[in-house]
Order: C-alpha cells, then sequence, then structure tokens
C-alpha cells in the first residue's frame, strides 16, 4: 500500500475538507471531461475519469474509485490530520494498476491545484501550488 498526501497547508484556499466536497470536485472535473468529449465528438469522459466514486459509509473518513474498464481497478481516497494539519490521503493498493498509478498522481495534481495544497506524491516529491513566499 502506498499513499500520497495532499496537506490543506495554511496559504491553501481551505484548512479543511470533507468528503462530500472531495466528491463535488471529481464531479467537476468529470463534467469538464465531458465537455472537451463533446467538442471532440468522442467519449473522452469515460477515459479521463474512468472511475465511480464508491461510498463505504457514513462513519468512515474514506471512499474508493472502482473502475469497471480494462488496465484500471481501485484506489482509496481519505481525509485525516497530523500534527502538520489536515490532509487529503490518496492510496494505492497491492492490487492497484499501473494506470491507476498514474491516475492517482493525477488525481493529486487535481486536488492540490485546486485548492492551492502542498501535495507529497509516491516518488517523496513535494509539489506546491499556493504561492508561496
Amino acid at each position: 500500500m502506498k499513499s500520497a498526501l495532499i496537506y490543506l497547508v495554511e496559504e491553501s484556499k481551505q484548512q479543511s475538507i470533507t468528503l462530500h466536497e472531495l466528491q463535488a470536485i471529481f464531479q467537476q472535473y468529470k463534467q469538464i471531461g465531458a465537455k472537451t468529449g463533446e467538442q471532440l465528438d468522442w467519449n473522452y469522459a469515460a477515459y479521463a475519469f474512468p472511475y465511480e466514486v464508491d461510498r463505504v459509509s457514513a462513519e468512515k473518513d474514506w471512499f474508493c474509485l472502482r473502475s469497471q474498464q480494462e488496465g484500471y481497478d481501485l484506489i482509496a481516497i481519505g481525509i485525516g490530520s497530523d500534527d502538520k494539519g489536515n490532509f487529503i490521503h490518496v492510496t494505492l493498493f497491492e492490487q492497484s494498476t499501473q494506470g491507476d498509478h498514474g491516475k492517482a498522481v493525477e488525481i493529486c495534481r487535481i486536488l492540490g491545484k485546486a485548492l492551492q495544497a502542498e501535495v507529497h506524491l509516491y516518488n517523496d516529491r513535494i509539489m506546491y501550488f499556493y504561492p508561496r513566499k
């Protein structure tokens, strides 16, 4: 199991997030993909985001993205906090594919940009999407 962390730092648009807000960001991303597909006259949305949100339960602080497309399987998205602050974790499992890994990195970038956050990727690199002084 590998996790990337997206920290909501002081300079971020917001310092906390809910699962509903995360799901709204994914819905917006899917709508953008659908509009791109309309312009291209191609089903781009199915390839841009080949996952469906699978909510685990109301009391959990995470949900799964599951895919039925070949080359994709499972990504888990959750929220938490530690001494550095609130964060979103994007987790890949043993059965996750290379396609999942690529989409997980893309998801981290999307969330980082949308929230102006600090993204700690799977390879220990850090991406800063917030204005730095």
